[in-house]
């Protein structure tokens, strides 16, 4: 075969593939999904707002954070709840439309008429209820999302014939993609977008600021009218097809039972209610005492809480099923699990190797950018490979790509530079690194969803979905824990100078990076392998 064949087979097979398993019931899922991956239009402008209008001290922001991300601890019984009024999970985009719609205006105003709403509350209770509000209007479109992403999927085909197996694993792996591949669309649209808004702006008077604050706020309600029109693409796509059905001879009884689930019938289970208030309950204890120790106790309530929702949720599943589930969970959590190097590596990058702002915010756009190539690239491998397969391949890789990062720390840009004229110098390396690596986070989640989505019993669909996805975030916990306490081993400090003496307080020390970051290669490729070969030879092997 020559290489001219050889390219468009790939083109073929990867990219006109991808448009040819593509269906327009795909769409409005995936507007909701982009919507949630621009909602970070508003980060960077929100961080400028509290800095030059909120007298807050940082432990108070931190605090807030806490609180602003405890409605996600309540998507397991969202997920129900959609799973309960499945005909009309259409009102609950709606509703977190209208929070989200709530919240920016509230920024709005404040950025723009702060005099007349500081007549009503003070500035910094208005900030508090825009911050809370939000995240309840996206864990309710995210758990409305993940209900659509089933449902987009067809099982029959227009004669009403059941679609063969292997059709709908590949459909189910593209919709989970494309998922995917629109969150990050949204988060790498509303990036490049920031770079825009926000040129020029260090240069305007403070009340200019504030205009052009309350400007990209108003722009932001595009962002829930994304969702929304999400559900109103979804209810024409409908109708449509429900009037062709009948123009080819069905009755309306038998068209409108092609969008019905197999069985409608869905009696709420009340421990995914309980599971939910004991994860929120418990988080909240910990949240407002000053308990030791509250991260892993908030870490090991929670994983409670969800491996017992877990053990509720599988009884619906057929036994080789549900070994097969619960095989696949541990492998996936323990490769999300793998902790970090954490901040110190960054610092060094700043310090030691010159990244100022404006490059990592480019390094950033580039990992939205290609990650979202990779998906595509990758897709194919996806469909065919088990999950087993793909969690090798991917523990593998994400070892070799940490070699770099090693290499820069003990200084290997030195000896490129001098080889290559200062064409490869750490720049470039680190630029090629962040290249291949970006997709590699991202394709370790896809098979699992769409494994969810054939496999989920028809009832339990968004029920499936929100504890899967509340036991594989847990995993990202576990990593943070994981990084913490290796931080702890490998002490690394940076420089801290006081600003009113300008004397160092605090001297920069990178001596244990070297080994911090050869410790964390070795057990992201260690710790998935080993669970692998313990699980494949337990009664839970991962067969799909």
């Amino acid at each position: 075969m020559t290489t001219a064949a050889r390219i468009r087979k790939v083109w073929s097979d990867v990219v006109l593939d991808l448009g040819r398993q593509f269906r327009w019931s795909f769409l409005p899922p995936l507007m909701v999904y982009f919507a949630a991956g621009a909602s970070g239009l508003t980060a960077i402008v929100g961080t400028f707002f509290v800095k030059e209008y909120l007298d807050v001290s940082p432990a108070f922001l931190a605090g807030l954070a806490f609180w602003a991300g405890l409605p996600w601890a309540l998507k397991m019984p969202v997920g129900h709840l959609v799973d309960l009024i499945w005909r009309w999970k259409a009102g609950l985009i709606w509703f977190g439309v209208a929070l989200i719609a709530g919240s920016f205006l509230i920024m709005h105003g404040l950025a723009l008429r702060l005099e007349w709403m500081t007549r009503i509350m003070p500035v910094t209770w208005w900030y508090v209820l825009s911050v809370l509000i939000a995240p309840f209007g996206y864990v309710v479109q995210d758990a409305v999302a993940d209900a659509m992403s089933v449902e987009a999927v067809p099982r029959v085909d227009d004669t009403g014939t059941p679609l063969p197996e292997a059709e709908l694993r590949a459909m189910h792996t593209t919709m989970q993609t494309l998922g995917r591949f629109a969150l990050i669309a949204g988060s790498s649209t509303v990036a490049a977008a920031n770079i825009y808004l926000f040129s020029g702006i260090e240069d305007l008077p403070q009340e200019a600021k504030g205009q052009v604050y309350a400007g990209i706020y108003l722009l932001a309600l595009v962002i829930p009218a994304i969702s929304v029109s999400g559900t109103i693409v979804a209810a024409i796509q409908k109708r449509l097809t429900i009037r062709r059905l009948i123009a080819a001879g069905l009755d309306r009884a038998a068209a409108l039972a092609r969008f019905n689930r197999d069985d409608e019938k869905v009696r709420p289970n009340w421990w995914y209610f309980i599971g939910g208030a004991a994860f929120l309950g418990l988080s909240l204890l910990v949240g407002l005492g000053d308990v030791p120790g509250s991260q892993e106790i908030v870490f090991a309530g929670s994983m409670g809480v969800v491996l017992f929702l877990m053990r509720q949720l599988i009884r619906a599943l057929p036994p080789e099923k549900a070994r097969t589930l619960v095989g696949t969970a541990i492998i996936i959590f323990v490769f999300r699990a793998v902790p970090l190097p954490g901040a110190g590596a960054t610092w060094f990058e700043i310090d030691v190797l010159g990244f100022d702002q404006q490059f990592l915010s480019v390094l950033q756009l580039l990992t939205s950018v290609l990650t979202l190539v990779g998906m595509v690239v990758l897709r194919p491998m996806m469909a065919r490979k088990t999950i087993v397969d793909i969690v090798i391949i991917l523990s593998i890789a994400s070892g070799l790509l940490s070699l770099p990062n090693i290499g820069l720390y003990y200084g290997i840009h030195h000896w490129t530079a001098a080889m290559t004229g200062g064409v490869v110098d750490a720049r470039f390396i680190a630029v090629i690194d962040t290249a291949v690596e970006s997709p590699l986070g991202q394709v370790a989640m896809i098979p699992m969803l769409a494994w969810i989505a054939r496999n989920a019993p028809e009832n339990l669909k968004a029920t499936f979905f929100a504890v899967m996805a509340s036991f594989t975030n847990l995993a990202l916990s576990a990593s943070s824990l994981g990084t913490k306490y290796l931080n702890r081993i490998f002490v690394i400090t940076r420089e801290v100078v006081d600003p009113a003496t300008g004397q160092v307080t605090t001297p920069a020390d990178y001596t244990q990076l070297g080994m911090l970051l050869v410790t964390v290669a070795v057990i992201t490729v260690g710790a998935p392998l080993l669970t692998i070969v313990v699980i494949q030879k337990s009664r839970f092997p991962s067969t799909d």
